[in-house]
């Protein structure tokens, strides 16, 4: 009789299904290829560089100051292990759940001592045995559904976990080359101040002799003044920028760290192909996270739909039972005790449990889409800006060049009586405006680099996976 019930619960468990909506992967609400005035940009990577998402990090940066860096942040930042963290929360509350799919199992020992009505003497009862406490036979699907759901909270808690990792990489390396900016800004406004000193003595000089009116000696000390002006406030970025660095790698900066490349020789790859934008839903981790969520609640609609249905609740056991100690080998005991809830009257709390889930899949359908579009919106503008950088830098360096060649000829003719300061004064402003916003330009041009390595899907792989 025993191996029928076994039997007959075996055949049971395998038998319930759930009673979810079969999933449909959404339709992408995007457009079938990027816009047109990225495609140049597209077809310049189309086989240059291996796919982002299947390129390490420690492929991508060849600086090995920003390797190091990066290395370091993926050991110490407090985000990422928060994520990290949350996975094996998630997992356990996976096995947790998943573990309702199966009986306990618990051995247990009792021994009862109970006095005699009339006080004489003691009535005497072991026990000993396997017990099986309120298991339920899900023939519905509503435990199954329940376990679907935690597994697929499971797997958007990994996805969750690369797309932080991924976040990290690119924002370690976005302030790193920011900084380096910087560094390059500070000393082109070090060496401005420099040669506005070393001007300022020998105008100086004029002034005390009677060659120089006061009014062109005023222009001179603001010159002076304003590269000051622009050293402290290039100094406080600087500091500031560090600080954010130090927070993102989650230690102080070690004092042993490589030397920096400079901000024009990074050697990021421009040539990653950004494929189509189906490609997307595979490769961007948050995407995979928003569908992983609403695969889990398509599942919990199951769950829900269950609730409508009996449950069976089993309670038995198994094992040995006697009125003495030294006989209880030789009697054999077992009880089983099925029980049947059907809910006939809850106030419509099934229903509104069941359209409460079936909004919280249209919940989860919306964000799934907004995540595609995010994931298409931040594609379009890093190859856009692929398509345009190297074009506005050329052009920016082009300017710099020809306000140097300004700013020498300005001061040649000031030397020589043929110009009035004042050109000298304008020559020397608009060359340090356009070195600083060359400088700027590089910095955007390889941030850009790494934006669109992150958004394709890079960064969260490393030698070590």
């Amino acid at each position: 009789m025993k191996r029928q019930a076994l039997a007959a619960l075996t055949a049971l468990l395998g038998g319930c299904a759930s009673m979810a909506p079969p999933y449909e992967r959404p339709a992408a609400p995007v457009a079938t290829s990027f816009p047109d005035g990225t495609q140049a940009a597209v077809a310049a990577g189309a086989a240059a560089a291996p796919p982002a998402a299947d390129l390490d990090w420690a492929q991508f940066f060849t600086d090995p100051r920003l390797k190091r860096l990066i290395a370091l942040s993926l050991q110490n930042n407090r985000d990422l292990r928060v994520a990290v963290l949350n996975i094996e929360r998630v997992r356990a509350q996976y096995q947790v759940q998943r573990s309702e799919q199966f009986p306990t199992l618990m051995l247990g020992a009792t021994g009862l001592y109970q006095p005699n009505a009339d006080g004489r003497g003691n009535n005497t009862y072991y026990t000993a045995g396997l017990n099986v406490t309120g298991y339920e036979l899900d023939l519905f699907g509503r435990v199954r559904s329940l376990t679907d759901a935690a597994l697929q909270q499971y797997f958007a808690s990994e996805e969750a976990r690369k797309a932080a990792q991924i976040s990290l990489v690119a924002a370690v390396a976005n302030t790193y080359l920011t900084l380096l900016a910087d560094e390059a800004q500070l000393a082109v406004a070090r060496q401005t101040l420099d040669t506005r000193q070393e001007g300022f003595k020998l105008l100086k000089l004029k002034f005390d002799n009677g060659a120089l009116s006061e009014y062109d000696l005023a222009q001179a000390v603001t010159l002076v003044e304003g590269a000051k002006a622009a050293v402290a406030l290039l100094q406080r970025q600087r500091m500031q920028d560090e600080n954010a660095l130090t927070l993102l790698v989650g230690q102080p900066l070690p004092a042993d760290l490589p030397a920096p490349l400079p901000l024009a020789q990074q050697g990021l790859l421009a040539g990653l192909p950004a494929g189509l934008p189906s490609e997307l839903l595979e490769r961007r981790p948050d995407v995979r996270q928003a569908e992983a969520q609403l695969r889990a609640a398509n599942a919990n609609i199951g769950a829900a739909k269950a609730a409508f249905f009996p449950r069976i609740t089993l309670t038995g056991s198994v094992g040995l039972a006697s009125d003495d100690l030294g006989g209880l080998f030789d009697h054999r005991a077992w009880q089983f005790a099925p029980r049947i809830t059907l809910p006939i009257f809850d106030a419509g709390a099934n229903q509104a449990n069941l359209e409460a889930s079936q909004a919280s899949r249209d919940i989860a359908v919306a964000q799934y889409e907004r995540s595609i579009q995010v994931a298409f919106r931040e594609v379009a503008d890093a190859l856009a800006g692929r398509a345009t950088y190297d074009e506005q830098l050329r052009a920016q360096q082009a300017q710099t060049a020809a306000e140097q060649k300004r700013s020498d000829l300005a001061e040649l003719r000031f030397r020589n009586g043929v110009a009035s300061f004042l050109d000298v004064l304008d020559a020397q402003r608009a060359l340090f405006q356009t070195q600083q916003a060359t400088i700027i330009v590089q910095a955007a041009q390889q941030q850009n680099l790494v934006t669109l390595y992150k958004v394709l899907g890079g960064g969260w792989k490393d030698s070590a996976n």
